[in-house]
């Protein structure tokens, strides 16, 4: 028995919810969204929550049970409050500006980085040392902050590049004589 397909989705104040076959629409005060679930589950409404149940006890049903139900949770969690990922810059005369849809980057190249934000996304730079990646979308918010990332990671023994703003870098010892 799943734990988590077993708990209902409860609709946040302001969102609403309608069903056409295997696809679950969710609209709320940030955005629209849509999710197509396996033919393995049933979803219904039921007043204010979604409950999501198997239609058979076969290996596949109980799996798709729990990740139907975090995703249709996802839909709801994003178009009420949305998705932020944070990351910060360190390193000497690293820095981020935005200059209107593009993410200018110093991270110690010979050239600027030109980072194009992807529709449906935003990102802001509250400082220079700072890059703040927003959405409805919890997939697309994490792969810009990846793809941002990607740019410079951090490197175990300085500590220098873009990092999540909780993420521990492990730091190692230089050489010794």
């Amino acid at each position: 028995m799943s734990r988590i397909g077993r708990k209902p989705v409860t609709l946040v104040k302001g969102t609403s919810a309608s069903i056409s076959g295997q696809t679950i629409e969710v609209k709320g005060p940030k955005g629209t969204r849509k999710f197509t679930a396996g033919d393995d589950v049933t979803i219904t409404i039921e007043g204010d929550t979604i409950k999501v149940t198997p239609r058979g006890l076969s290996k596949r049903a109980r799996q798709q049970w729990g990740m139907t139900r975090s995703m249709i949770d996802n839909l709801v969690t994003g178009v009420s409050t949305g998705f932020k990922s944070e990351l910060e810059i360190q390193g000497v005369g690293y820095r981020a500006a935005m200059a209107g849809n593009t993410l200018k980057l110093s991270l110690g190249y010979s050239h600027e980085v030109n980072f194009e934000v992807p529709k449906g996304v935003t990102v802001s730079v509250p400082k220079q040392t700072e890059i703040v990646v927003e959405g409805i979308d919890q997939q697309q918010v994490g792969q810009v902050a990846a793809n941002i990332r990607d740019w410079k990671r951090p490197e175990p023994y300085k500590g220098k590049g873009i990092r999540y703003k909780d993420e521990y870098i492990f730091r190692k010892e230089g050489k010794k004589k």
